[in-house]
């Protein structure tokens, strides 16, 4: 695995040291856990401010509600053991 070189604060370091002492982790693995949680967090608040933006629109909201709604009838057409 190809690594670079991150200047971070000093309180960052430690506290990146801190928590990859107390799970018995490398910094590394730590770090790449943060990003991860954090690449996460910024899709979903993206999502939700999509959902935002939709729902203050009721036109477009009803629309997606009746979607919805078609998807859910999916769920209960019964293909078990279809493959």
């Amino acid at each position: 695995m190809k690594t670079v070189t991150v200047r971070v604060p000093g309180e960052v370091r430690r506290t990146l040291q801190q928590l990859a002492g107390a799970s018995h982790r490398s910094m590394q693995s730590v770090l790449a856990q943060a990003v991860e949680e954090y690449r996460r967090r910024r899709v979903l608040d993206g999502t939700n401010a999509a959902y935002a933006r939709l729902r203050s629109r009721p036109d477009l909201w009803a629309e997606e509600e009746g979607e919805r709604r078609a998807w859910e009838a999916t769920l209960s057409d019964d293909l078990k053991g279809e493959r």
